[in-house]
């Protein structure tokens, strides 16, 4: 039930404004735990697979795997924020 206060064009874009987020929320989830599950593949390669010499130090492939697990929030985030600037 409407408010009588708040006119119906701003419920119904606040409420549209929420989905958005959430699809994007939903979306970069997804996104991260693919490239997380990705890097333990890569984490067991580099632990069982080449040589020393020619390994990248594990500290590096954790911050790269940590890096790329977050890009897709900061990306879906500054989208939807554009997004949200744009109506206005």
């Amino acid at each position: 039930m409407p408010t009588p206060n708040v006119p119906q064009g701003r419920v119904r874009r606040t409420v549209n404004d929420l989905v958005m987020a959430e699809m994007f929320l939903l979306q970069a989830t997804i996104e991260s735990a693919t490239v997380i599950g990705d890097g333990f593949s890569e984490l067991g390669k580099q632990v069982t697979g080449r040589e020393a010499a020619d390994r990248e130090p594990l500290a590096s492939v954790l911050q790269r795997i940590a890096d790329d697990a977050v890009e897709p929030y900061t990306t879906r985030f500054r989208y939807f924020r554009d997004m949200l600037n744009a109506d206005d």
